[in-house]
Order: C-alpha cells, then sequence, then structure tokens
C-alpha cells in the first residue's frame, strides 16, 4: 500500500475510533460535572487552543459578513447539535448516542429532498423505513436507560447536524477548514456565554473526579480539535459516500465500548434494533457505493 493510502486508510480508522468513543465520553464528563457546564467548558477550553493552532499555521480568520454568516451555520453542528447531545445524557446510554447520530446521512437525505429538490432513490426510500424500524424496536424496548424523550432530544440534535450542513455549503464562504472550525467553535463559545446567567448557580463548587476531568480533556482535545483534522482531511481526499459509511461503522463500535467500558446492558430487542437500523444504512448506501465501484473500475482501466 502506497504511503499516502495508508495515511488515510489510518486517519479514517482514528476517526471512526474517536466518534465511537465520544459519546462515552461525554456520558463521563457529565458523572460528576453538570452537564450544562461540561459543554461550556468544552469549548471555552477548545477555543484557545483553535486560535493557537489558526496562529502556528498561519491560518486566517476573516470577518466579513459572509465568513460570519458561514461561522453561525457551523456552529449549528457545535452547540447546536451538542447542547441536546448533553441533555439525552440523561436518558439515552453512550452506545444508542453514537446510533442516533448514524442517522445522519438519512436525515441529510430528507432534508436535501425536502427543500432542495434532490432525488432519492428507491434503495434510500427502502433504507430509510428499515432504519426507522429499526429506531422504533430501540425506543420501545422499555430498557431503564433508553427514554422516548432521549430520542427525540437526538433527533433533534442531528437535525442540526444535518442543518449546518447544507447551511454551510449554501452560504459556501472561501475559508480553511480550520478557520470554518474555529470561527463555528467561537460563535458557540458566545451562545455559551449567554447562556451563563441560566446555570451560573451550578457552577461546579468542587474539584471533579478524574474521570470526568480526563472525559472533559479527552472531549475538547481529540473529539473537538484532532477529530476535526481527520475529518476535513478526509473529505479532501476520499469519496463522500466512503466518509460516511463511518456512520455505520461507528454505531456499532460505540454500542460494545459502551457496553464494555460502561457496563451498559443491552437487551435483545436493542441489539435487534441496531442491527436493523443499520441494515437501513447498509440498503441506503447500496446504490452509492455501487456507482463509486464502477467508478473506480473505470478509472482503473485508463
Amino acid at each position: 500500500m502506497p504511503k499516502g493510502s495508508s495515511q488515510l486508510a489510518s486517519t479514517y480508522i482514528l476517526l471512526v475510533l474517536i466518534w465511537a468513543t465520544t459519546p462515552l465520553a461525554i456520558v463521563w464528563s457529565v458523572k460528576d460535572l453538570n452537564l450544562f457546564w461540561a459543554l461550556a467548558f468544552r469549548f471555552f477550553l477548545a477555543l484557545p487552543i483553535a486560535c493557537s493552532l489558526l496562529w502556528i499555521f498561519k491560518i486566517r480568520l476573516p470577518f466579513d459578513v459572509k465568513s460570519i454568516h458561514s461561522y453561525v451555520a457551523g456552529s449549528f453542528s457545535f452547540i447546536g447539535s451538542q447542547l441536546f447531545t448533553y441533555v439525552a445524557t440523561q436518558y439515552l446510554s453512550s452506545g444508542i448516542i453514537a446510533l442516533m447520530f448514524g442517522l445522519a446521512p438519512i436525515m441529510a437525505g430528507l432534508m436535501g429532498w425536502l427543500w432542495f429538490k434532490q432525488f432519492l432513490h428507491f434503495a434510500q426510500w427502502c433504507g430509510m423505513l428499515i432504519a426507522l424500524s429499526g429506531l422504533g424496536l430501540i425506543c420501545f424496548s422499555g430498557q431503564q436507560h433508553i427514554q422516548p424523550l432521549g430520542i427525540i432530544l437526538m433527533l433533534i440534535s442531528v437535525f442540526n447536524y444535518a442543518l449546518s450542513i447544507f447551511w454551510v455549503k449554501r452560504v459556501n464562504a472561501p475559508l480553511e477548514p480550520m478557520a470554518q472550525a474555529t470561527g463555528s467553535i467561537m460563535v458557540s463559545s458566545l451562545v455559551v456565554i449567554g447562556l451563563l446567567p441560566f446555570i451560573w448557580s451550578d457552577f461546579p463548587t468542587h474539584i471533579p473526579s478524574l474521570q470526568s476531568l480526563l472525559a472533559l480533556a479527552y472531549t475538547v482535545v481529540v473529539a473537538s480539535l484532532l477529530a476535526m483534522f481527520c475529518y476535513f482531511k478526509l473529505v479532501q481526499n476520499i469519496q463522500p459516500t466512503t466518509l460516511s459509511l463511518t456512520n455505520v461503522m461507528t454505531p456499532l463500535l460505540a454500542l460494545l465500548i459502551g457496553a464494555l467500558f460502561n457496563h451498559e446492558a443491552l437487551s435483545l430487542q436493542v441489539v435487534l434494533g441496531a442491527c436493523v437500523l443499520i441494515m437501513g444504512l447498509l440498503v441506503y448506501f447500496f446504490r452509492d457505493l455501487q456507482l463509486q465501484q464502477k467508478w473506480q473500475k473505470r478509472f482503473k482501466k485508463m
């Protein structure tokens, strides 16, 4: 395998591992820390690090109207999505949270169909129905750590995440990926500052446990910054469909990680529902994967 290909493969594996472990890190970070303050600290700590990286790599952070518009749009994938995710930790296990984020491509497909008149093939509609059937099995499993309110919160979170992708593309500001992410984190931090008067009474009065502190550090450095580098590197070098398959692998891995390291019980109905949901995602991507393979074969013959 060429050196460039091996680096991309390593980056791809690293991104899957980060996204699979992030929900558990979020759950652990709020164990001994108010969930809103855990979210606030995540952005307040990530912002100076991101700004430092901009300075080190000499990347501009423009503040013209179009750029600011793009930062606001991008913030929906940060504060707009994560706010609901953090609240959902009270009602869902880390594995189910990761499973819900697997629905992001389907949510994006529906939004594209409704608002941008993008065509959806029959297989994609079938994949959506299968995935929703799996979600229904999970939602009505009756398991203690899987409550319908948590499912609703995560659907809002995933909706905001998918909306952010479309919104940023529609603005189409000529920004470096790192500048886009830093600007979005900056806007998210401003939103958190606006929330401070409402959460000030819950300010931590003791030093959180080592587990919560390490989990918070993980969400700041690894989940927010390292994952961002991996994601944008892959966006520039691999097919979108291949990148989207992380949404299939991540939930399964997250379920196993949650069960092994956080003792999250998985009933037979939840496991069955997860398998049905993943099957729906595979059906949704099936046609795109076939087209990608055909193009790769043609390219090799040239």
